[in-house]
């Protein structure tokens, strides 16, 4: 089932208790972010309210008792992109509450899906697949309704061999 619009976010914020999302894209091309990918790239100080929506949204769901995390799937050498949301996006995020961790699949991918798409899985049973083009455009979004077990391991086996963002960056140049 697609999950567009006002769709997506009421799937999104009925989680109960945790959402937790797979990001396995090197980039993204998000038609919000190209001025400040742009910026960052240039050179630029990173706006003062980057991101604030998402912040306001992640501190809530935090607020309530509620957890927010994802595992950033990552590739040597980093993207612009990855550079971009390393420097100016993924701190932020993890100030307002949400637990990000890096994985790096280099030199093994520990058997995940890291290919195929992006996914959130909510209260471990609830999925959405995020759909991408090649060049990190989303297509779109769609409520999975087959079996969670797979992604409830792909989960486990990512947080197991996934570092903390913090120490991840450490002696990177970003």
């Amino acid at each position: 089932m697609p999950l567009d619009g006002e769709a997506w976010r009421r799937f999104f914020d009925a989680f109960e208790r945790e959402a937790w999302r797979f990001e396995a894209q090197p980039t993204y091309t998000m038609p919000k972010e190209q001025e400040n990918v742009t910026r960052f790239l240039r050179g630029e100080s990173k706006p003062a309210e980057h991101n604030a929506r998402w912040h306001e949204r992640v501190c809530g769901y935090v607020g309530s008792g509620k957890n927010i995390g994802r595992v950033r799937i990552v590739r040597q050498p980093l993207t612009d992109y990855q550079r971009y949301q390393f420097a100016w996006g993924i701190p932020g995020n993890i100030v307002a509450g949400e637990d990000i961790r890096i994985l790096d699949v280099t030199r093994e991918d520990y058997g995940l899906p890291i290919s195929l798409r992006d996914w959130w899985i909510f209260d471990g049973a609830r999925i959405a697949h995020l759909n991408f083009r090649p060049d990190g455009t989303q297509i779109n979004r769609e409520e999975y309704e087959g079996d969670p077990a797979p992604y409830r391991e792909w989960r486990r086996i990512a947080m197991e061999h996934a570092v903390p963002f913090e120490e991840y960056v450490k002696g990177l140049d970003i």
